[in-house]
């Protein structure tokens, strides 16, 4: 299947992997670049920038496809050594770097000096249009329905791709709900020109967290969401559990007295514990509605394949019957 996505990042099949913080680490990014889709390391879940090039290096033995870097800009004092990481990203042959957060501007001169494609991820048509203006290559669309921040509009992705459509001039990936062939033939007739998918590559076998995170995934139905900190609005959509519910109920009570440190200990630095140990309750973590969608751990290349195999016979056979 040939759209502008895969053409413009040089790969098979119109599927990426999203960045996500404690999952997006070589070998989950060289699967996915091995099976003809664009794998992504996390670059912030690395703690320094010589972190990342040792990442990106161990990425490079295990794929010669191409693959990317999540960038997140985060609207901190104290910023992290962007600088650097971008240095890593250069050096170490990196050709697609995938930014979110805030607005990659400041750094998009270096980036495409060095030939680099950005595609941003955006939550609504307007910071897509800014992206477009600002010189990114692409943009992730992300809908109300996705895990993580899914921004405060809570426009769900049925009507948020076709608005996309309709405004912009660069290639865009459909993101939030992806899980299957379906999600990508619908993304498709909605105008993206491919799915990025998050919570349903961390239930692969080549994703290196616990055993107890994927098996939370499948167990879980699409009710099975929260969305917090949406009193600061930093909204997230979370898997829920007893430290999500802990949350809920102090935004409850301190409404919009709420501060960040009232919800600290459920959501800064548990990462590690959850991802790494599989301890389910400890925090936090994000996911999305679309685990109601996962029944099973394949490997990467069985869930592209699938897909891909799936969407021909949608396209070919059930689309093609109507007419």
């Amino acid at each position: 299947m040939k759209t502008r996505i895969t053409e413009l990042f040089g790969i098979q099949h119109p599927i990426m992997q999203g960045g996500m913080h404690f999952v997006g680490f070589a070998p989950l990014a060289a699967a996915v670049s091995n099976a003809g889709g664009l794998g992504v390391i996390t670059g912030l879940t690395q703690r320094t920038a010589k972190d990342l090039a040792n990442e990106i290096a161990k990425c490079n033995d295990l794929t010669d496809k191409p693959f990317g870097v999540n960038l997140t800009f985060l609207p901190t004092v104290s910023s992290p050594d962007y600088p650097g990481y971008i240095k890593a990203i250069v050096e170490g042959g990196v050709r697609i770097v995938e930014t979110a957060g805030r607005s990659p501007e400041a750094y998009m001169p270096i980036l495409k000096e060095h030939g680099i494609k950005v595609v941003h991820k955006c939550t609504s048509v307007r910071h897509a249009l800014k992206a477009q203006k600002i010189g990114c290559d692409a943009v992730s669309v992300d809908g109300f329905e996705c895990g993580g921040h899914p921004g405060e509009d809570d426009i769900p992705n049925m009507i948020l791709l076709p608005r996309a459509a309709d405004e912009l001039e660069i290639p865009f990936l459909a993101s939030g709900g992806m899980a299957d062939a379906r999600s990508l033939v619908a993304s498709l007739a909605m105008g993206a020109d491919g799915m990025n998918m998050g919570t349903r590559f961390i239930a692969t076998q080549e994703a290196p967290v616990h055993e107890n995170v994927k098996k939370a995934i499948v167990a879980a139905s699409e009710l099975d969401t929260r969305l917090v900190m949406r009193p600061l609005r930093n909204t997230e959509r979370v898997l829920n559990n007893p430290a999500v519910e802990k949350i809920l109920q102090k935004e409850a009570e301190l409404g919009k007295n709420l501060k960040f440190e009232d919800i600290i200990n459920e959501v800064a630095g548990v990462y590690p514990r959850i991802m790494m140990e599989g301890d389910m309750d400890a925090g936090a973590w994000s996911c999305g509605m679309v685990a109601g969608l996962i029944n099973d751990i394949p490997t990467c290349k069985e869930l592209i394949d699938r897909i891909m195999s799936e969407a021909e016979q949608l396209i070919r056979k059930r689309l093609m019957g109507f007419l």
